[in-house]
């Protein structure tokens, strides 16, 4: 059974989304990231928290609507990014009075030793960096002890040691049953921690594939060679994002590196951009120049600056613009039929 659940859950207001539709069924033991912006993140929040009310759809927790609920808060524990602390009391009272409130019977000298703060204990927050006062704030939630814990960008701006820790805390409360859901715009660090990386837009919701990358993959690579190609591979550290190609705006070829241009990022790819052309050519793709290659469904414009130089505009939220070449300016000419 799901103790998370969004079943076509959406916000719009006066004819604008705001929440584009997510249907996502989150289990005990996991960690789930969805990677968006602070404004779509903040609604569905917002949604959760029973502050606002979705325009379509709903949201499960248990198996039952949130709507029939008096709270949420004695089953789901929330750490904002803009989450304020009690700045003049000491870390340890601070936890302690959480523990306390919450009824909690979770050792508050455990958390303080989990959260990397024991020489600060008894430190006044005010006295904390901010690194050290977010955990304070992740100490927090483990002190309430929810089945169910949501962080709002819980690695803005903090140190690498504090990113660290932040990990190794999710690991343990995965491995203690809780459902952990993140929202962040930081792709990479979604990656770092879970194989179960959402990505909501307002083209709307859709899972990153993830594959872990091995020696016998890597070997299969070499010798093997995909009858039809379906998706296309970029990676980051020792993962592989797979993208659909039809979500790519363009590729640019940047020191020998294929760079892939999608709407919430630039990703390298494994692949040199002579390759793409031929594995993208099905997919409508234009070698528009000799560094570029552009998905023609994503050409809003194509725009003359003199008699021997043009670019392509594209229909993405900062109107990207790619180079096209004389040459290419004609072939793509006889394509369209002009």
């Amino acid at each position: 059974m799901a103790t998370l659940q969004f079943e076509n859950l959406s916000k719009t207001s006066h004819n604008t989304m705001l929440l584009p539709p997510i249907d996502i069924e989150l289990k005990a033991g996991e960690c789930y990231v969805i990677r968006c912006n602070k404004v779509i993140g903040s609604q569905l929040l917002n949604i959760i928290m029973k502050q606002e009310n979705p325009s379509t759809g709903s949201v499960l927790l248990f198996g039952e609507n949130i709507e029939n609920l008096h709270s949420v808060n004695d089953r789901i524990g929330f750490l904002y990014l803009d989450d304020a602390t009690y700045t003049r009391m000491k870390v340890n009272e601070y936890l302690t009075f959480f523990q306390k409130l919450y009824g909690s019977k979770v050792e508050v000298e455990e958390v303080i030793q989990q959260i990397g703060l024991r020489e600060c204990q008894s430190t006044k927050i005010s006295k904390l960096t901010y690194s050290q006062e977010r955990r304070v704030q992740i100490g927090r939630l483990i002190v309430q002890d929810q089945p169910i814990f949501i962080m709002e960008e819980p690695e803005q701006n903090v140190d690498l040691e504090t990113s660290l820790i932040i990990h190794r805390i999710i690991g343990e409360l995965k491995e203690r049953g809780k459902t952990i859901l993140l929202t962040t715009i930081d792709l990479e660090n979604a990656l770092a921690l879970t194989n179960y990386v959402y990505s909501l837009s307002d083209k709307g919701c859709k899972r990153i594939a993830v594959e872990e990358e091995n020696e016998e993959m890597a070997a299969a690579e070499e010798t093997i060679q995909p009858v039809k190609l379906e998706k296309i591979p970029a990676k980051i550290d020792d993962k592989i994002i797979l993208f659909n190609p039809f979500d790519i705006n363009f590729i640019e070829s940047s020191e020998g590196v294929a760079q892939l241009h999608l709407h919430d990022g630039v990703y390298p790819c494994t692949y040199t951009l002579q390759e793409l052309e031929e594995r993208l050519r099905a997919f409508g793709f234009f070698r528009c120049h000799r560094s570029y290659l552009v998905n023609l469904q994503q050409v809003k414009e194509v725009v003359t600056w003199t008699r021997n130089s043009f670019s392509l505009i594209l229909d993405d939220h900062s109107r990207s613009s790619v180079p096209l070449s004389k040459n290419r300016f004609e072939e793509l000419k006889g394509m369209l039929g002009l």
